[in-house]
């Protein structure tokens, strides 16, 4: 149980941070690049649904540990 804990913590914070990074790269990318701006909102998009989608998994495993421990 322990394990299952500590590997959950280590790939979320492992998601959160690759969500910053991605984020702030795409962002200071459509700074400097004008002709390419629809492309990385559209990526930045992408990785904010991925992180969402990505949050609510691990809230809804927490619930589910939770409810069976």
């Amino acid at each position: 149980m322990y394990l299952i804990n500590d590997i959950s913590r280590m790939i979320i914070s492992l998601i959160r941070a690759v969500a910053v990074f991605r984020v702030s790269f795409c962002f200071f990318k459509m700074i400097m690049v004008d002709e390419e701006r629809s492309m990385y909102k559209k990526r930045l998009k992408n990785t904010l649904t991925f992180y969402v989608i990505a949050e609510s998994a691990f809230v809804i495993k927490s619930i589910i540990m939770t409810y069976y421990s």
